[in-house]
């Protein structure tokens, strides 16, 4: 479990650049950013802004072009390929919009494959608990096709949860579901923060997701412009409607 006094996941001066030349895209530009653990963390910000290439980059699924990206005290910049996979592996949930599930397998098998792959020991009591909490215990024989997408995303969240990695990060997590199922995922990632402990971020559009969090960061242009704690759905969607309408400062004559 990470420390609570560490932050669980940080950037520094975090920089992505696609392309090269005149074509080249900044789509991080310099960005210094600090994750608490045990906290329920939205980043959002308009089309292009680098939400995405953030979480990306945090998680270890993209490589930095400059800067520093930790998981704890680890620096992602300076590991392997071998150790990227195993700290993605053993500290590090990931939940997608796509729900990401293996179709031939059961929902249990799809839970428990990170720690099949891994070789790792299931813990059958948190097993359990997850499965409980998740209302997953008589879909466990079910295959995706049987399950709606409000419970195959369930099954994502469980997958993500069962080896109490040290975050879970969400790229548009409920993206895919209609506002009932949405609601449950989303309660189930604050659950997991106020009763497991863990640390959640997730990228979102939507102002009524980004309202479960404890902060929700704000990017533009590749930079962090705003923060706000203890959101609102009403007070994230007047703060991401200022990105419309902000027009440039006209020079001084």
């Amino acid at each position: 479990m990470a420390s609570h006094t560490a932050p669980a996941a940080r950037s520094q001066d975090l920089k992505k650049i696609y392309g090269t030349g005149d074509t080249a895209v900044h789509a991080l530009d310099g960005v210094t950013v600090q994750f608490a653990a045990s906290e329920f963390t939205a980043i959002m910000g308009p089309s292009g802004s680098g939400k995405s290439t953030l979480m990306h980059c945090l998680a270890g699924l993209d490589s930095a072009t400059s800067g520093a990206v930790f998981i704890g005290d680890t620096d992602l910049t300076t590991l392997s390929d071998k150790q990227m996979t195993q700290l993605r592996r053993d500290r590090i949930g990931f939940v997608f919009q796509a729900f990401n599930l293996v179709p031939t397998l059961t929902a249990l098998e799809n839970i428990t494959l990170p720690l099949d792959i891994a070789g790792r020991e299931v813990d059958r009591q948190w097993l359990d608990t997850v499965v409980t909490r998740l209302g997953l215990g008589d879909r466990l024989d079910h295959r995706p096709g049987e399950l709606s997408g409000g419970q195959q995303q369930r099954v994502a969240c469980a997958r993500a949860l069962a080896g109490r990695p040290e975050i879970i990060f969400g790229d548009e997590p409920t993206g895919n579901l209609d506002s009932r199922s949405s609601g449950e995922v989303l309660s189930i990632l604050r659950a997991a923060v106020d009763e497991f402990d863990q640390t959640v971020v997730i990228v979102t559009h939507d102002p009524r997701a980004a309202s479960y969090a404890d902060r929700v960061v704000f990017l533009s242009d590749g930079q962090v412009v705003d923060e706000m704690r203890g959101p609102t759905a009403d007070a994230v969607l007047d703060r991401m409607k200022r990105f419309d309408t902000v027009t440039p400062v006209p020079a001084a004559e």
